[in-house]
């Protein structure tokens, strides 16, 4: 066992009150619960507040501008500068905060795939997210080889440390900074969990594809027939729900990466949205927010009863649960499955023009998952109605650090060496836009899922979209003939024909800022206007 005077000084950590090394979750329960960090809630889970960052501040994120990575880094609203002395100077600071006061250290795995998984040590000034810590990443279960841990990069997370931004160059008193040449994240002043994970996934993001592995921020699943799927989709989509099948296995939920065995998780956890959540709808999940090892991020509790409320968003929407896949009943152990037969890409389209389902081609699979398009709509703002088109580069802008081209041309190799088909499945609106059409209904997305992944979908005769290029089956069992057409429903063909036109110049026009050094391979598989 490490002393408490040995691991950290190397970081300039001095005069530390206390170092509790990689605590067992019951450990850190009890921590949790004497330090007042989260109250214990019915069944067993620990539910706790992260104040007025309630998620992700992707305004203050920054990756240090130094030389051994200056020329790789894709320089963007994402991925904003940071000089080395600034990252020093605020490194210094944090340093005397931490004095004389009591950290906590996980020491575990990034990856599931021994020749590419990452050390990470997570040092937190809290129990609890030194427990968010050991769900979300690969524990070493033995633990003897704990004793000569040496991690290929650390996190240090200080929630209550809060940066100066007119001294110290950040936006706000929040802080996630990526420091490649020291292989050190640091955080400050935000309480929010997912910055941990999601930092870490930066990192994998960059020193994955150098190894020639595509990062992917995506769930995916095994069949019993040892078929491996792969579900990209931002949030809304519906990727967690129907990448968590009661038919097939679980590999991951949100990142993973592909080599040349095939596709791996990056985490040990999962850390659902709960908001809303039913027991009928996905019964795993939900029962996952009432076992023992759980975090709940910001669901409302009763005090007295200690019962939670999934449908209460009075701190917000963005309700978390924070479990090992362990809890789940049906996962891949290993964290691994083979190359993916399918690849699906998860979008909700709120104009109401994409089909249900369309197949695409290698060159299409490749502009869409670099445009990376669902819409939404703030229907809680008043006096706004009409939905709003978002692109995330990669269905996951803010942590990708290489040009998106490198990380679609990892996928389109890997989908052509393999001969892999690629899905664009649309779980949005049909027979109008917002506020006039309606959304798919899940059955029909489910048996839309069952025929991509049995290959049935294959076997049906496919019409082009006129603008998208890409290919509209004409038959799929369980889902009637009207439903496969996006048009049907709507009041006037020349409204359905010009909101399908309208929706591919937004695509064209988010393309624009990657046109500088694209293959042209992937630019044809754009829409034709």
């Amino acid at each position: 066992m490490k002393t408490e005077h040995t691991g950290l000084e190397e970081y300039g950590f001095r005069n530390l009150a206390r170092i509790n090394w990689n605590l067992p979750t019951p450990a850190l329960y009890e921590q949790i619960i004497m330090r007042k960090e989260a109250i214990l809630s019915h069944l067993g889970p620990v539910v706790a507040r992260t104040g007025h960052h309630t998620g992700r501040s992707p305004n203050d994120k920054f990756v240090v501008d130094e030389p051994t990575t200056t020329n790789d880094v894709y320089w963007s609203k994402d991925n904003k500068k940071f000089t080395e002395a600034q990252f020093d100077k605020l490194f210094s600071k944090m340093a005397s905060y931490l004095q004389t006061k009591e950290v906590f250290v996980q020491e575990c795995y990034a990856g599931a795939d021994a020749n590419t998984r990452l050390k990470v040590r997570v040092v937190t000034e809290t129990a609890w997210h030194s427990l968010f810590a050991r769900n979300m990443f690969i524990t070493e279960r033995d633990q003897e080889v704990l004793k000569d841990f040496a991690p290929d990069f650390t996190v240090v997370n200080c929630p209550r440390f809060h940066a100066i931004p007119e001294e110290d160059g950040t936006n706000s008193e929040t802080f996630i900074i990526v420091n490649f040449k020291r292989k050190i994240v640091i955080i400050g002043g935000t309480s929010y969990a997912g910055e941990i994970k999601k930092s870490i996934f930066t990192v994998m993001n960059y020193l994955l594809p150098k190894q020639g592995v595509m990062s992917m921020h995506c769930s995916a699943n095994i069949g019993e027939e040892g078929d491996t799927a792969v579900f990209f989709g931002l949030s809304g989509t519906g990727k967690t729900t129907l990448s968590t099948d009661p038919e097939r296995y679980l590999i991951g939920d949100d990142e993973h990466g592909w080599n040349n065995d095939g596709v791996f998780n990056i985490e040990g956890g999962c850390y659902a949205k709960v908001i809303n959540l039913s027991k009928e709808a996905e019964p795993d999940i939900y029962e996952c927010t009432r076992k023992f090892g759980t975090i709940l991020e910001n669901v409302a509790v009763d005090m007295t009863s200690r019962a939670i409320d999934l449908d209460d968003n009075s701190l917000t929407e963005n309700t978390r649960a924070s479990y090992p896949l362990s809890q789940l009943p049906k996962i891949v152990e290993s964290g691994k499955g083979g190359h993916p037969n399918n690849v699906i890409f998860l979008t909700y389209d709120a104009f109401g023009v994409l089909p249900p389902v369309s197949r695409l081609s290698i060159p299409q699979a490749m502009y869409h998952f670099i445009s990376g398009y669902t819409a939404r709509v703030a229907g809680t703002e008043k006096g706004v109605t009409e939905p709003k088109a978002v692109f995330s580069t990669c269905f996951g802008a803010p942590f990708m650090v290489w040009h998106p081209s490198v990380y679609a041309k990892l996928l389109g190799d890997k989908v052509k060496e393999k001969n892999v088909q690629c899905w664009l499945v649309n779980t949005g609106l049909t027979g109008g836009p917002y506020g006039v059409g309606k959304r798919f209904s899940i059955k029909y997305t489910r048996a839309i899922i069952k025929a991509i992944l049995t290959g049935e979908l294959n076997k049906t005769e496919f019409k082009t979209d006129p603008i998208f290029g890409f290919g509209i089956p004409q038959f799929i069992p369980g889902v009637p003939a009207e439903v496969l057409d996006p048009s049907f429903g709507w009041s006037s063909r020349q409204a359905y024909d010009d909101m399908h036109r309208s929706l591919a110049s937004k695509f064209a026009e988010n393309f624009k800022r990657f046109e500088d050094g694209m293959d042209p391979e992937i630019t044809k598989g754009g829409p034709t206007l």
